[in-house]
């Protein structure tokens, strides 16, 4: 029901004469049940509503209003770890300078479509669509009992007014039951859309998860600055994309029923007050959207900026004690306090609309309370209606106009959902982009294929005297003619071929900057600003489901979601890649260890009933293990720790269970130890090592590079250390590339002596055992050494 004004008789059921109702429109937040503090597009604060008890609260007057600033979502609780790329710094400046250009109404909905989508044709639509139906029947249900409510209370305050005591009563009665039978609709509605929110919200973190981490796109997105904070985007704008969207949807479903149900009663009442009602809605929208058109804009540009923010706090905390051994606490302070300043600048811009607006709006949802009953007031005044009457014409005019306001009451919150739109189509766009190769110009040039080699190329043969057999080492890689560019096309090598077989451990030497470790990336399919062919030759690699030669840029996009997990997989193949800071994981000693060839997830117990979606659990079991590698046991991993002179930590961290953060508690001399202990025991074919035994002695350096060539891998090591020469039979040497030329600026070296490569040839290749071309292409018999 609704008064007449703040000071008038107030025509309210005895129950609630005054309400205070929480606004609960188009609340973007993720479920209760999570745990997680509530996060909403839209302020749910407590205002005067003059509403009946049953009254649909998200359909009152009440503007929607957000979280901060009124206009924009927190990211306070947003864990914003991924780098903002240093391409932003320029577009920071550029913002500063003018407004973000704001996507027409065109792309908004294209973007929409393309996010909301994917979910309600999923394998997961049943459950959807009969939850959503579900969702609309309460909602028709609540309009149903709010329209049943406007006629008690008409009888009600006919009877207050006539001073009829029994019919008082009866209908005081009438009221009570209403709320015994009317509340489970309004909770079991809010329930329902809360939990298929929820149910939304989970399959699209899959699914952009997924997107995100194949074909090594979320490296790309980094390494190529394509977009901002992706994080964010998957655990914020995700939550309010689907809890807004959901509520959305519902007030403009309600919207409809409750225009088709009471405009028959107020145009029943009194049809000139109909027309009032039209002309002021549309005159209120219009105005709404001329006073608010900036806020688009300045929300997506908050949102950027507080993570901003909030990445440059996660930085100190990670970078916690290089930043305290170079003293450099002023300078990230004043780092942190200017991205906060550019923070605090947009949002004051944003407060700024945002008032200008609340000017008009707050004016417009106050002079309704007023208008109706003064437009009807004559015809009570003649004896025409009755004094329920008015009350029941306020109720109705209250919510047609909601109907015809929405723009007006929600337009701070529609703008705030239109820069999460905005954002997350970025990101879907980014994702399709990557996934077809087409992320930039350069994108795949260098090409990555893997060929397969069966076991029995192994095979035993006898040298030309008969009497004494020996392996002939299969190849494991070929490089050919490859050339490697830095991304503003400034040359780096020119020309490499190169071939690399069993036991060929290779040591790449060269001058900082001339290109080793792009080389290594190359090989790693990270690094593709060139051209050239890289071929990987692995062992029965048809068993494992993958065609021969396959290639990581020719993978079909269609077929994406099966190949290209298997393409970026190199551990799957017997490829294993050691950075010179390894990377700890979160978890226990057992998962560091096990990584990244296993995954240590628990165990599901099918007894137990689990609340979880099965999309939710399917990932449980997608692990990159080689076919033929079982999962090492509790004694394997104990040996191995040994083995790499870690068994110190057993004791010390009280087992293999425990967790720490890995990175801070060990020093980088026992992270790269134990990054060779995963190379054990996951056993494969070849290693590429980038400096990774950079922090340690001698003595322990050769304990390693003893141990995985005694396990049979092979490796390609960087390093400038003299005592690296002699693990390896092959060198490897780059020279600083000249710009002016295309002449090979490469040379192998073979126990000692020296092959120039030549642009003729391309590479220098053995013949046989002690046999190598010199640079005049002469060949040469040497028994000094043997391959």
């Amino acid at each position: 029901m609704v008064v007449l004004s703040n000071c008038s008789i107030q025509s309210q059921p005895p129950p609630v004469l005054f309400s205070s109702e929480r606004n609960l429109r188009l609340t973007a937040s993720m479920s209760s049940t999570t745990g997680r503090k509530r996060r909403n597009l839209m302020k749910m604060e407590k205002k005067p509503t003059f509403l009946s008890p049953f009254s649909d609260s998200r359909r009152n007057q009440n503007s929607c209003e957000s979280s901060s600033g009124r206009a924009k979502y927190s990211s306070a609780d947003s864990s914003s770890i991924s780098a903002p790329p240093a391409a932003n710094e320029e577009e920071d400046k550029q913002n500063e300078g003018g407004p973000r250009k704001v996507p027409d109404i065109r792309t908004l909905l294209r973007r929409f479509w393309r996010v909301a989508a994917p979910y309600w044709s999923s394998e997961d639509k049943i459950q959807s669509r009969l939850r959503l139906a579900a969702v609309f029947a309460l909602t028709l249900g609540t309009t149903g009992i709010s329209v049943g409510f406007s006629f008690l209370g008409r009888d009600f305050y006919n009877a207050l007014a006539n001073k009829d005591q029994e019919q008082f009563t009866k209908q005081l009665l009438y009221y009570l039951v209403g709320f015994a039978g009317g509340i489970p609709f309004f909770v079991l509605r809010d329930f329902a859309r809360e939990t298929l929110s929820l149910r939304w919200r989970s399959w699209m973190t899959t699914y952009y998860l997924d997107r995100y981490f194949k074909n090594q796109t979320f490296y790309k997105i980094q390494s190529l600055s394509i977009l901002d904070n992706p994080d964010q985007r998957i655990v914020d704008d995700l939550s309010s994309f689907t809890g807004t969207a959901l509520s959305f949807a519902l007030t403009l479903f309600n919207a409809a029923v409750d225009l088709i149900s009471f405009s028959n009663i107020l145009y029943g009442i009194y049809p000139p007050l109909f027309i009032v009602l039209l002309v002021y809605s549309i005159g209120g929208t219009s105005i709404s959207i001329f006073l608010g058109k900036g806020l688009v804009s300045l929300n997506f540009l908050q949102e950027k900026k507080e993570a901003d923010f909030r990445y440059g706090l996660v930085r100190v905390r990670e970078n916690a004690e290089s930043i305290a051994f170079y003293g450099g606490e002023e300078n990230e302070m004043r780092l942190l306090l200017k991205r906060f300043r550019n923070a605090f600048e947009n949002l004051t811009n944003l407060l700024i609309s945002s008032r200008n607006l609340e000017f008009f709006t707050n004016g417009y949802r106050y002079l309704i309370q007023i208008l109706p009953a003064a437009v009807v007031a004559p015809m009570y005044f003649s004896g025409k209606i009755e004094f329920g009457v008015i009350n029941q014409s306020v109720s109705a005019f209250n919510h047609i106009l909601g109907d015809f306001s929405l723009i007006v009451y929600q337009f701070q919150a529609l703008s705030a959902f239109s820069a999460v739109i905005d954002r997350l189509g970025e990101f879907d766009d980014a994702l399709d982009r990557s996934m077809s190769y087409s992320i930039s110009d350069a994108v795949e040039k260098v090409h990555v294929f893997y060929s397969s080699v069966r076991s029995s190329v192994n095979e035993t043969v006898l040298e030309s005297n008969g009497s004494v057999p020996f392996d002939r080492p299969h190849k494991l890689v070929d490089i050919e003619n490859l050339s490697l560019e830095t991304p503003s096309k400034s040359a780096l090598i020119n020309n490499l071929s190169l071939e690399i077989k069993e036991k060929d451990h290779l040591l790449i030497t060269g001058p900082s900057g001339s290109g080793k470790t792009s080389l290594l990336r190359a090989m790693a399919g990270l690094w593709t600003t060139g051209r050239g062919k890289i071929m990987f030759y692995v062992k029965d690699l048809d068993q494992t489901g993958i065609s021969s030669a396959l290639s990581c840029s020719e993978t079909s996009r269609h077929h994406i979601a099966e190949e290209s997990l298997i393409c970026t997989n190199r551990n799957s193949k017997g490829i294993f890649f050691l950075p010179q800071k390894p990377y700890m994981v979160l978890g226990s000693l057992r998962q560091q260890l096990l990584y990244p060839t296993w995954a240590d997830l628990p165990m599901l117990d099918d007894t137990k009933e689990t609340r979880c979606p099965e999309f939710l659990l399917r990932f449980q079991a997608m692990v990159g293990t080689r076919e033929g590698t079982e999962k090492p046991t509790t004694v394997d991993l104990v040996k191995v720790l040994e083995d790499v002179c870690l068994g110190y930590l057993l004791p010390r961290f009280n087992g293999l269970d425990s967790t720490y953060e890995w990175s801070s508690v060990l020093s980088l001399g026992e992270q790269q130890r134990l990054a060779f202990a995963r190379v054990l025991l996951s056993k494969p074919d070849l290693v590429l090592l980038d400096e990774s035994t950079s922090a340690l002695d001698e003595a322990n350096e050769a304990h390693l590079y003893n141990l995985i060539d005694a396990a049979g891998i092979t490796y390609v090591s960087i390093g400038h250390r003299k005592s690296l020469y002699c693990y390896h039979n092959k060198v490897l040497h780059i020279l600083a590339a000249d710009p002016q030329s295309t002449e090979c600026n490469w040379s192998v070296e073979i126990t000692g002596i020296l092959l120039v490569g030549k642009a003729k040839f391309g590479y220098v290749k053995m013949i046989a055992a002690a046999t190598y071309f010199d640079p005049e292409g002469n060949i040469v018999m040497d028994n000094r050494f043997s391959v």
